[in-house]
């Protein structure tokens, strides 16, 4: 069961995010599900009223509209910084943006040393593409994970971008925000907190790179135990053993086969192939014949048929289901926080508000965390704020 309000673990940690692309604000979901208060700084929307913004992932935050070209916006954010309490800053642009505004780390941890201070960038920060920009298959790329990933003779094949922007890249820069948040717990004091999803999809691959995946290893992993001994899709977990695969059913659909262990792929057999005869699996030399006669086997009864032979055993298969299934039909239900804390739970994930208007609830949030007022220290002209003028006295 989902927690609320007081009782989720996070809760009273104050985050300012700046909107950006998809690893800033996805960090900032993974903390306002568990507790977070998230206010996304955003800029002057094209028009009036504002419409929703192309980001999904501001499930619960609210937003400040600001034009942050303005020097009064500079002041109007480091008094935010201070009287607002501010735990956790996110920096999602390219490096050196938010130093250029007078709101980078040097001013804005002078002004509060308790701030944790928290950015990510596509490549490294000291390396040679850190001017360039970049995507997800980019970061991929040069952090040896893209080479590894694709069927043998074809080139190597990026996943959707989950690999460098959410967990090499979001979910990592939110490991390195609670780690400060403990370190502050005992120093009462914050720190930046750099990540980038070079690094991040690199450490996500330290497994197959140690044993053997693109050349990797170093040498240190003997030969004879390395998982990975041949080219991209050859090997034991990339594609290449036919007893780790997905194949297709005789109405269009797939199933997964995951058959590792001998007393696993035992079972497998048996529910497969009955009695019949198959080649050895421990010879890869048999391996091309093994394929085509589990593809035959799977083609000869449809995806359900085939869930109802194999649920509830241990011969590691399963049904690839898509999103829409998930959401439709299934009855576990997908709306669940990825980490459950037994008394503190986030809330229910996977869904979304239907985007958050520049300058939505962000009036509010200043009110609750600093006591300021419209008309007092700010004001507000089309949802967009900016730093109240002080008053000519004559």
């Amino acid at each position: 069961m989902a927690s609320s309000g007081e009782n989720m673990p996070l809760h009273g940690i104050r985050v300012l995010e700046f909107a950006g692309l998809a690893p800033g604000p996805y960090a900032g979901l993974l903390l306002g599900d568990y507790g977070a208060s998230v206010l996304r700084v955003d800029r002057p929307p094209p028009s009036h009223p504002a419409k929703p913004t192309s980001d999904l992932l501001a499930r619960d935050k609210r937003s400040l509209a600001v034009d942050l070209k303005s020097p009064s916006t500079t002041i109007l954010i480091h008094k935010l910084i201070t009287d607002g309490k501010i735990d956790i800053l996110i920096d999602p642009f390219r490096p050196g943006v938010l130093e250029k505004l007078n709101l980078g780390p040097d001013v804005l941890c002078a002004l509060s040393p308790r701030l944790i201070y928290a950015r990510i960038s596509g490549f490294r920060r000291d390396g040679k593409y850190k001017d360039m920009a970049g995507h997800d298959i980019n970061y991929i790329a040069v952090s040896g994970a893209l080479e590894t990933l694709g069927r043998k003779g074809q080139p190597p094949h990026a996943p959707v971008n989950i690999l460098a922007d959410f967990a090499g890249g979001g979910a990592t820069l939110v490991t390195g925000i609670l780690l400060a948040l403990f370190n502050r717990e005992k120093t009462g004091k914050g720190q930046v907190v750099e990540a980038n999803m070079v690094d991040g999809a690199n450490y996500l691959f330290t497994f197959p790179r140690l044993n053997g995946a693109g050349g990797g290893g170093w040498g240190k992993a003997p030969a004879a135990t390395r998982m990975w001994r041949g080219e991209r899709g050859t090997n034991l977990l990339d594609g290449g053993a036919p007893f780790y695969d997905t194949y297709q059913t005789k109405d269009a659909k797939y199933m997964a086969v995951g058959c590792l262990e001998p007393q696993f792929y035992s079972a497998f057999v048996k529910l497969l192939f009955g009695e019949k005869q198959i080649p050895d699996r421990s010879d890869p030399a048999n391996w091309p014949e093994l394929r085509q006669r589990i593809a035959k086997e799977f083609m000869s009864k449809s995806r359900a048929e085939w869930e109802k032979v194999f649920i509830g055993t241990d011969a590691c298969v399963t049904p690839v289901l898509s999103f829409q299934e998930l959401e439709e039909h299934d009855s576990e239900g997908i709306r669940r926080p990825p980490v459950h804390l037994k008394s503190t739970p986030g809330k229910l994930g996977a869904e979304t508000n239907g985007g958050l208007k520049p300058g939505d609830g962000g009036i509010e949030l200043l009110a609750e965390w600093c006591g300021w007022k419209v008309g007092n220290q700010f004001e507000e002209v089309n949802g967009v704020c900016s730093l109240k003028e002080p008053t000519a006295k004559l």
